[in-house]
């Protein structure tokens, strides 16, 4: 009834230790592992009730029947091999406890000496470390001890170590089935591992050993003390040299007229740099050295560990992240580089377009170059959307709320700018004008100098450079005043009034003359003159003209008028422009003197009187 005890004793240990997750299977595991103890428990009872029975049968037997008692005999040994069969399979299931389950270490000053998988009773497997590291350190601090005084005993269903009256540790039978060893193989060797461990301290804490380990000390220190005045006069000796080289090394560092770095500069760059290497250097071997010297007593070890893993644990972590980013990286190489020719293959598209090679119904070459721009945008915009997902963090809730902050602030600072960009793309594709145009918007005229998603510039005829907002060319009106000039011509205007006395017909061929003396103006179509209007004092004409050179509309109308004063002046016509007022008699014409017969003189007064008055 031994083993019958013992199987309750697993039963009970390991449906305990489900309530705790860190020295348990899994939920599922766990509750299927206790079935099959339950099951097994229930067979096995049953197994041992049969086989009472067979027993006190076979008691009863007489050797004549033989044939009855070799029956009884082979279904015991039956029920024994189906007995040592489930035990083998239940010890099978506890060996892997041992990797599903946490451990905790049993510890004597820094050394880790064995750790505990499972409860023992209703004491969790942690509790059990600790108090176990408590009792040997308790062993540890006693003078007194004799080694020789750790023994094992044994009970019904434990096997103990102790120490005088002292239980350090009772190992269960689960304690062995999870090493696959019996309790008394366990027992061995933990006390030959405590025993081991108690006389190494104590070597360990020995004056000889205490001033050995002074000693390593000072010369781990003055090891540091030569490394670092070491790297001190290398660093020295390495400004030195690099000065001498100055002018064979280093050059002046340019693009064109651009000095980016001048040879000083970059000497002062290198010294820099040097000398935060040469101090990184120095804090580094500092920092080495404290857990170095640390490692050297037993009872600072602890601190060694934690200032080197300080250091080591982010350099490994970085390690890993890049090593486990090594797939993502590549993922974002292969989508960036197809991206990359796809995107040019649009470009030598829309350049053959730009071009005029590639002709498209409905679609004009000016249309190319944005349209490629609209179209690599948002390539680009598609190639973050694939690539985004591989990016380090993205799935951090951290990244999420630094997206949707920056998303905020675009959208609330970039309401002009999109309305902009939107206007430039409409502009482009409505054609109003194109870069060296001379346009009008508003009240502003010049040659477009400039023309983006954002922004159009002109250039007035006075040299000054106007930037407009292409929301607000869009919301206004702009007239094209080259667009015509390359076909029929754009028709220049300008107005004159003449006085009543002078024949219509004599202004009308007066202002053509004028016109086509002027440069610039087309012979054909001919000047024609329109008269606009009939005026108390004056009549209105005005001269229309056709010019091709746009760029010097000012320069023509200042010629034109040059003409007309000539011409009106040779014909004798008086312009009347602006409101000129005269006495005809008694006052001289307003024809400048050197278009005047020589002799001219100023009318007089007539006064007549007549007969019958």
């Amino acid at each position: 009834m031994k083993t019958h005890h013992l199987f309750f004793l697993l039963l009970f240990i390991i449906s305990y230790s489900g309530k705790t997750q860190s020295d348990s299977l899994s939920s599922a595991d766990l509750k299927t592992f206790q079935n099959q103890l339950t099951q097994f428990e229930k067979s096995r009872l049953a197994d041992s009730v049969h086989k009472a029975i067979l027993t006190d049968q076979l008691s009863l037997l007489t050797s004549k029947d033989v044939q009855k008692k070799n029956e009884l005999i082979a279904e015991i040994k039956r029920l024994e091999a189906l007995d040592s069969l489930r035990i083998s399979r239940l010890s099978a299931q506890a060996r892997q406890l041992r990797q599903s389950a946490g451990h905790y270490p049993v510890i004597l000053r820094t050394d880790t000496l064995f750790r505990i998988y499972t409860r023992s009773g209703a004491t969790r497997p942690e509790e059990r470390a600790k108090d176990i590291s408590a009792r040997l350190k308790t062993l540890y601090k006693d003078d007194f001890l004799v080694l020789d005084s750790i023994r094992i005993i044994e009970s019904d269903y434990t096997t103990d170590i102790i120490c005088r009256d002292m239980v350090i540790m009772s190992i269960t039978d689960l304690d062995a089935m999870i090493y696959n060893k019996t309790r008394q193989q366990m027992a061995a060797e933990y006390a030959g591992i405590i025993r081991t461990a108690i006389e190494t301290a104590r070597k360990d804490a020995s004056l000889g050993r205490l001033l050995g380990r002074i000693g390593l000390v000072l010369l781990v220190i003055a090891g540091v003390w030569f490394l670092i005045t070491l790297m001190i006069r290398l660093h020295t000796r390495t400004e030195t040299y690099i000065a001498g080289k100055k002018d064979v090394w280093l050059k002046n560092l340019a693009y064109k007229d651009y000095t980016f770095l001048s040879a000083e500069q970059e000497l002062s760059l290198i010294y820099f740099i040097l000398k935060v290497f040469k101090w990184f250097l120095i804090a580094l071997i500092l920092y080495l050295n404290i857990p170095l010297i640390f490692s050297i007593f037993p009872f600072t070890r602890g601190w060694a560990d934690n200032l080197f893993a300080l250091i080591w644990m982010p350099f490994r972590g970085v390690v890993n992240a890049v090593w486990n980013y090594i797939p993502n990286f590549f993922s974002i190489a292969v989508i960036v580089v197809i991206m990359r020719y796809f995107i040019r293959f649009i470009r030598y598209i829309f350049t053959e377009i730009d071009s005029e090679k590639l002709k498209i119904s409905g679609f004009h070459p000016d249309w190319a170059m944005p349209t490629f721009s609209i179209v690599k945008f948002l390539l680009y915009a598609f190639m973050f959307v694939m690539i985004f997902p591989y990016l380090p963090g993205s799935d951090s809730g951290i990244f999420k709320g630094v997206s949707v902050f920056i998303g905020v602030l675009f959208s609330l600072g970039s309401s002009s700018a999109i309305a902009n960009i939107i206007a430039g793309i409409v502009i482009t594709y409505m054609r109003p004008f194109k870069t060296g145009d001379r346009i009008r918007i508003g009240e502003m005229t010049g040659d477009v100098i400039e023309k983006t998603l954002l922004v159009t510039r002109l250039r007035t005829t006075k040299m000054e450079e106007i930037t407009i907002p292409n929301a607000s060319v869009l919301s206004g009106n702009t007239i094209n005043y080259s667009a015509p000039a390359k076909n029929e011509g754009l028709i220049i205007h300008s107005t004159v009034t003449i006085g009543y006395d002078a024949p219509w017909k004599d202004v009308h061929q007066a202002l053509i003359d004028a016109a086509l003396r002027t440069t610039g103006v087309l012979q054909a179509p001919l000047p024609f003159v329109l008269q606009t209007g009939l005026e108390d004092f004056y009549v209105s004409y005005q001269i229309n003209a056709y010019i091709k050179d746009i760029n010097r509309t000012a320069a023509i109308y200042s010629d034109l008028h040059q003409h007309i004063q000539d011409v009106f002046n040779d014909r004798g016509i008086e312009i009347m422009s602006p409101h000129y007022r005269a006495l005809r008699d008694g006052n001289t014409t307003t024809i400048p003197a050197d278009h005047l017969d020589e002799g001219y003189k100023p009318p007089s007064f007539r006064v007549s009187s007549h007969p019958d008055q």
